[in-house]
Parts: C-alpha cells; sequence; structure tokens
C-alpha cells in the first residue's frame, strides 16, 4: 500500500492515567508513556508523542505543566511568589485565568536544571514510528511569568529563546514543535514573537522537521484567548518552519479561507478533532473536514490531519476514541484499508 499523503498526528498532551497520578515513579512514567504511544501506533497514528506526562504538574491543572516545567528549573526564577508580587500579577492583563505565575524573574534567564534532552530521549526509546517532541514557545512562557528583571516581555521571551535553542539543538526527534496559546488573543505582539521563536526553530537540528502549534488556549477544555487567525497570518509567513499545526475544528468553519494566503513552502495542519467537546467525532466527520478543506485551499496543501490541542483534560477512552476516529477518518478520505 501505498504512504499516505496526508500524515495523522496528535498536538502533544495526553490524560494522565491514574494510576500514574497516585503512585508516581520514573518506572510508571516509562510504563505509562509507552502506553501512550503504544495507542497511538495501534491506532494508525503516523507521528506519535509521548502524552507530556513527565510534564504534568497537579498543582497547576489549568496549563497541564506546560509552563511550570520549563520556567521553574531555569535559573533566574523564583518559585516563592511574595504577596506584593502576586497582586501585582493579578491585575496585569497577559494571564488573567492563572492565580498565580509560575515563578518571579529576578536575574538573568539561564538553563539552570531545565534537561529537555532526557525527557526526549526516554520517549523516544519506546516508539517504533516517526516520533514528535513538544516544547512550550517563548512568547507563552514570558507572558506567564511575573518578570522583575527585564521588564520587557519582548527582551525576556529572546532570553527564553536562547536557553530553549540550546536544548532543542539536542534533541533527537522526527519533529520538534514549539507550542504558542497565548499569541491569539494578543495578535499585536506577532512581530517580536515571531522573532524569538524563529531562535527557537533555527536550533531544530537538520535531520528533523520544525512545527509550530497555535490555538485560542485548552484550559478546563475551555478557549481563553479571543481573536481571528486573519490577524496572525504575518506571523505565520514569517516563521521558519516545515509546517503549522492549527486549531480549525472548533473555529469556524469560513476561517479556512484565510489560509490561502500562507506561504506555498509551509505546510497546513489541519485540526479535525474538537477537543473541547466530549462526543467522538466519526470516521465520516473527519473525512468531510478533509475534503472541505482541500477544497477550500486546495488539493495537496493540507500536510497533516490532527486534533486542535491536546487531550490532557479529556477522560482517556474519549482521548482513544477521538485518536481512532482520526486515523479512521483519514484512511476513509484517501480509500485505505484501516492499518
Amino acid at each position: 500500500m501505498k504512504p499516505p499523503r496526508i500524515l495523522t498526528t496528535v498536538v502533544g498532551s495526553y490524560p494522565v492515567p491514574d494510576w500514574l497520578a497516585r503512585a508516581p515513579s520514573e518506572q510508571a512514567l516509562v510504563d505509562a508513556t509507552r502506553v501512550v504511544i503504544a495507542t497511538q501506533e495501534r491506532a494508525g497514528i503516523d507521528l506519535v508523542c509521548d502524552g507530556e506526562l513527565y510534564r504534568f504538574d497537579p498543582d497547576h491543572p489549568e496549563t497541564n505543566g506546560m509552563i511550570e516545567y520549563f520556567v521553574r528549573p531555569m535559573s533566574g526564577v523564583r518559585r516563592d511568589i511574595g504577596f506584593s508580587e502576586w497582586l501585582a500579577y493579578s491585575r496585569g492583563a497577559g494571564m488573567r485565568f492563572r492565580a498565580r505565575p509560575p515563578g518571579v524573574v529576578e536575574g538573568p534567564i539561564g538553563a539552570g536544571t531545565l534537561n529537555l534532552v532526557v525527557a526526549c530521549a526516554r520517549a523516544r526509546a519506546l516508539a517504533s514510528r516517526p516520533f514528535k517532541f513538544t516544547v512550550t514557545g517563548p512568547h507563552m512562557l514570558a507572558k506567564t511569568v511575573h518578570d522583575r528583571h527585564y521588564r520587557d516581555p519582548e527582551k525576556l521571551a529572546h532570553a527564553i529563546a536562547e536557553v530553549l535553542a540550546a536544548q532543542v539543538r539536542q534533541l533527537d526527534a522526527d519533529v520538534v514543535q514549539l507550542d504558542e496559546a497565548n499569541l491569539p488573543g494578543h495578535p499585536n505582539e506577532w512581530r517580536w514573537a515571531a522573532a524569538a521563536i524563529n531562535k527557537v526553530l533555527g536550533a531544530v537540528p537538520k535531520k528533523a522537521k520544525a512545527a509550530v502549534h497555535l490555538c485560542f488556549g485548552n484550559y478546563g477544555g475551555q478557549a481563553v484567548q479571543k481573536g481571528a487567525w486573519a490577524k496572525l497570518l504575518g506571523y505565520l509567513n514569517a516563521l521558519r518552519v516545515d509546517h503549522v499545526v492549527m486549531e480549525t475544528a472548533h473555529r469556524p468553519p469560513e476561517e479556512l479561507a484565510v489560509f490561502r494566503e500562507l506561504r506555498r513552502d509551509i505546510g497546513f495542519g489541519l485540526g479535525v478533532v474538537d477537543i473541547k467537546r466530549t462526543e467522538i467525532e466519526s470516521a465520516d466527520e473527519i473525512a468531510r473536514a478533509i475534503e472541505r478543506a482541500e477544497r477550500m485551499l486546495g488539493r495537496g496543501r493540507v500536510k497533516y490531519v490532527h486534533p486542535d490541542c491536546g487531550f490532557w483534560m479529556l477522560k482517556r477512552n474519549i482521548a482513544d476514541g477521538k485518536i481512532r476516529a482520526l486515523a479512521a477518518g483519514r484512511d476513509l478520505y484517501e480509500g485505505r484499508k484501516p492499518t
């Protein structure tokens, strides 16, 4: 059978198994990651991910650890939050859905004890299919912390980007994906956000592909950003990237037309699974979504199909059903026999 024309992938996170949360250990984490990857491979997902289980923070489930895991180990960041700092943060406009910052930047940002290479290698060893590793982008990290040193989100984002780039340069993955879930709500910041993320994308090893995921938030199953993709077209076209991974299933169908103006050398990733609803899509629904997109954007424009965002806030049986539907829908659209 010919390889698929459109590849299936997931965005990143997966529901933390109850048994891992109850009795966490290094071996339990490896076992859980093995389960997540095997679930995707059995379903027929072409590009698998580790589920991001290693970074889950039960004290901050609203962000699934996608912030704390990255910034707290960095040097120059203090974890303890004083009352005046909490008060100043709570009055800011950047992250109103959070009660407190993940840390206070009080000195120059450095790598500290952050080690993405170990997390990537652990999961890569468990995958038999092409593997994707995900990293939270510098714009979102800079906008989340309470900055008392740089006092400028652009300068802070560039400092964070340099730390991330040094780590990304050492990753062994087929795709390295950077995630930005705050920028869609602040499109006026796209120029400096693009400059910062391009520092990291430029560090992706040549044997790997660079990707960027954008969404309007996925906190407790709710979008926390308002906006439109048209306002970020300049950002998308400025990226030094192989492909983008976009939230489109939960968006107005007519908004897809915006992506006609996406640079032709950037592959388009189409969100066809709505993670903000618990109903499991049928294979027919997935196939029709791909058909609509190709009819609007042109055959061959869609390179990947995937969920809108990560699965972490869903129950495992729902996430697994959506993963199976994703692969089955692509196969139905392309007239392929199920794997």
